[in-house]
């Protein structure tokens, strides 16, 4: 919703302060397709050059995900590190042998099952079952495993970039694909030199749409997109930090509700539930 908030507002303020300004639309309007013809064109034929078949597949996807919500919200934070607690007392209490069904197959697993809104969530099961098999095979120490998931982590931020560093290149492309247009268009009026002045204006204005467009549709239109994705990537590799910190504190001897509290502590404050809300809403799940 706030996506097309702010793209309604961008519109209205530029378009409507050019037509307040005495601006003839009429212009823009007229010389609006076959600009935006050149310029989409070429921009997305490079584009398509510019980027792995994977990368093109996330970017497609990438626009679904920026409409929508954010899902990292306190309730998810609260019920992952909740699920976590759970997991991490049954191994205390019952011995690191006791959760290995579960590790190994929680779609099965009661306990992945009570927690619906993380526990059903591929990639953050998939972290959590990883990390849980390797300490109950005991073949790695804390610091091994904190560094095999930081690379993880890590990879998971550059997948996620790769996104973003398309959506940033094309928005860095189009105002030059814009001046192409504009460049098109001063060629044509060039080999139109003995119309009258009238017309000669009306097509040099036509070609300056075409500078305007690429400057508007990067910085406007694309560039934020870019923004808005890299943010919501950010919160994603969070909440396998949240993850990571929580089970190291685990392995190096804390008690479950103290690891969870390591854990809490690595979110944003804005969606990081206080210790009370954290500490009562795991008592509901018990």
């Amino acid at each position: 919703m706030f996506v097309i908030i702010g793209y309604v507002v961008a519109l209205g303020c530029i378009f409507g302060g050019y037509i307040m300004a005495g601006g003839n639309i009429g212009v823009i309007l007229k010389a609006l397709p076959l600009e935006m013809f050149i310029i989409l064109g070429g921009a997305m034929g490079a584009f398509v050059v510019n980027n792995q078949p994977k990368v093109l597949k996330a970017v497609a996807g990438g626009f679904g995900k920026a409409m929508k919500p954010s899902k990292y919200t306190k309730d998810r934070y609260m019920e992952l590190l909740s699920m976590l607690y759970e997991i991490l007392q049954k191994a205390r209490k019952e011995g690191l042998m006791a959760i290995e069904s579960d590790v190994e197959n929680p779609d099965a697993s009661p306990l992945f099952q009570k927690y619906p809104t993380v526990g059903t969530d591929h990639h953050v099961v998939e972290f959590v079952t990883d990390y849980l098999r390797m300490m109950v095979s005991g073949n790695l120490n804390a610091h091994e495993i904190e560094a095999l998931m930081d690379s993880e982590i890590d990879t998971h931020h550059q997948e996620e970039h790769a996104v973003v560093g398309a959506f940033t290149r094309l928005a860095g492309a189009l105002p030059a694909f814009g001046i192409v247009a504009a460049v098109l268009g001063v060629i044509k009026t060039m080999g139109s030199v003995g119309q009258p002045p009238a017309v000669l204006g009306g097509m040099i204005g036509s070609a300056l749409v075409g500078t305007f467009l690429g400057i508007f549709l990067a910085y406007a239109i694309v560039e934020p997109l870019a923004g808005l994705l890299e943010q919501k990537m950010d919160e994603g590799s969070k909440e396998l930090q949240c993850i990571k910190t929580t089970l190291l504190a685990s392995m190096q001897g804390y008690a479950p509700m103290t690891a969870i509290e390591f854990g809490r502590k690595v979110l944003y404050s804005t969606e990081r539930p206080t210790f009370s809300e954290l500490e009562a809403h795991v008592k509901t799940k018990k």
